[in-house]
C-alpha cells in the first residue's frame, strides 16, 4: 500500500454565530475549497467548545429548509434537540449523531434541549454537510438517531486509543449510519504519544479533522485543535502521531462528479434547480413544523 500525500493543512477561518446557541468556526465549504475538491462532502462546522450559562428560554437556530444534501451532526459535549417536518425529532448528547436527509425538502430547528438551557454548561458539536447524488436529490426527507449503543467502537491497542464507526466500515466492522454514496466517518481518541496508521480507500477524497489536541501526520506535518488536514486522494496509508490527548474526525467518501450549484440552505446540481428549490419551499412544499415546543 501507498502513502497518502499530505496537500494542505488548513487553519480555522475567524467564527460567526449561528442563530444564537451554536458559535462555529467553518472548517472547510464548497465556496471556500471548491466543490469538486471536497466532494462528496460539503461544509464542516466547529461550533464550540463554549460555555453557556443557565437560561429559562433555550438558544439555537429556528425554522429553516434544507434541500439536495444531508446534514450530519456530531456531539461531543451539551445536548441538542431537533425537530422537522417529516415529525422526526429528538435530543442528542455527548457521543451521539443525528443524521438528517434533507432530500427533496425539509424544515427544522435546533436548539439547546430543555435540561441544558436550564442547567448550562460547555458546548460543543461538528455538523457535517453531505451531498446527494442528483438521482438522490429529491428523495424523500428522513432522520436517523444514532445513539452510544449503536455505534461501534474498536480499541487500537492496548493503551493507544479507540476508534468509532459512525458510517462506512473500519476493518470489516459497519456503522449504522445509512448513506447514499459510500462515505467513512470514523472518531479517533488517541492518548498521548500514541501513533496510528490508518487505511483509507483509495480515490476517495481524504481529510483528517483535529476536534482537540496536536497531532503530526505522516511524520512531517503538525495539525492543532480545529485544524483540517487535507490528504490525496491516490494512496491508502495515513500515519497520525499524537502529541497529548486527542480527538480527530476522519472523513473519506467517493467524489460525486456531478455539477454543484448552491444557494444558502439548497445544494443542487443547477441554478434552475435552485429557482424551483425557493419556489417549492414558498409555496409551502417542504411542509411545516409542528406547533407547540420541541
Amino acid at each position: 500500500m501507498t502513502n497518502k500525500q499530505i496537500i494542505a493543512v488548513h487553519g480555522a477561518p475567524h467564527g460567526h454565530w449561528v442563530g444564537d446557541g451554536f458559535p462555529v468556526r467553518s472548517l472547510f465549504s464548497y465556496d471556500r475549497f471548491g466543490a469538486e475538491r471536497i466532494s462528496p462532502f460539503l461544509l464542516l462546522d466547529h461550533a464550540g467548545p463554549w460555555r453557556f450559562t443557565p437560561a429559562s428560554k433555550p438558544r439555537g437556530v429556528g425554522s429553516h429548509p434544507h434541500r439536495g444534501f444531508e446534514t450530519v451532526t456530531f456531539v461531543s459535549k451539551g445536548e441538542v434537540a431537533h425537530r422537522d417536518s417529516t415529525g422526526a425529532g429528538g435530543t442528542i448528547g455527548p457521543g451521539e449523531v443525528q443524521w438528517m436527509t434533507a432530500g427533496a425538502g425539509i424544515i427544522h430547528e435546533e436548539f439547546h434541549s430543555e435540561a441544558f438551557t436550564r442547567e448550562g454548561g460547555d458546548m460543543e458539536m461538528l455538523q457535517l454537510w453531505v451531498n446527494l447524488p442528483a438521482r438522490d436529490k429529491n428523495t424523500p426527507p428522513s432522520y436517523q438517531t444514532l445513539t452510544q449503543e449503536q455505534i461501534p467502537e474498536v480499541s487500537l491497542g492496548d493503551g493507544v486509543g479507540k476508534l468509532r464507526v459512525v458510517a462506512g466500515d473500519y476493518q470489516q466492522i459497519k456503522g449504522p449510519a445509512r448513506t447514499f454514496t459510500p462515505v467513512n466517518a470514523w472518531q479517533v481518541s488517541l492518548t498521548p504519544g500514541a501513533e496510528i496508521e490508518l487505511t483509507m480507500p483509495e480515490g476517495h477524497t481524504s481529510l483528517i479533522v483535529v476536534q482537540e489536541g496536536t497531532v503530526l501526520v505522516q511524520g512531517e506535518s503538525l495539525a492543532r485543535a480545529s485544524d483540517l488536514v487535507e490528504l490525496s486522494r491516490d494512496g491508502q496509508q495515513v500515519t497520525v502521531s499524537a502529541n497529548n490527548e486527542v480527538h480527530l474526525m476522519v472523513l473519506s467518501g467517493e467524489p460525486i462528479d456531478e455539477p454543484v450549484v448552491g444557494h444558502g440552505p439548497f445544494v443542487m446540481n443547477s441554478e434552475a434547480e435552485i429557482r424551483e428549490s425557493f419556489e417549492a419551499f414558498q409555496q409551502g412544499r417542504f411542509g411545516a413544523l409542528a406547533t407547540g415546543e420541541a
